[in-house]
């Protein structure tokens, strides 16, 4: 599944309150570690074994009563949300992190 833009508070709000668990990435355009990690965040929404959560991104700085809400301080931020609640969050461009997080929360 393709990494899918959230681009207004209701698609956000839609997304995390569906029938899937999700990760989001929240992220900057002038974030370093944000372009660095993309296209692995891309990689790992294609993998077949992961194909059972949704890959979205935010940007901070267009979303931001998102990022208010969500409370989020540095980027790249990963969240996984599962009925409309944030379960686990990530802080960092780090793969390894990140992919420790998704195969904790596969269900």
């Amino acid at each position: 599944m393709p990494v899918e833009p959230i681009n207004s508070y209701d698609d956000f709000q839609k997304a995390i309150k569906g029938d899937k668990t999700i990760v989001v990435d929240f992220w900057a355009s002038w974030c370093g570690p944000c372009k660095a990690i993309s296209p692995i965040f891309q990689q790992l929404s294609e993998i077949d074994d992961l194909d059972v959560l949704g890959f979205y991104k935010v940007d901070v700085d267009a979303q931001t009563r998102i990022a208010e809400e969500m409370e989020i301080r540095a980027m790249p931020t990963f969240a996984v949300f599962k009925d409309g609640k944030k379960i686990q969050e990530i802080v960092g461009a780090d793969p390894r992190s990140l992919m420790l997080m998704l195969n904790s929360v596969i269900p």
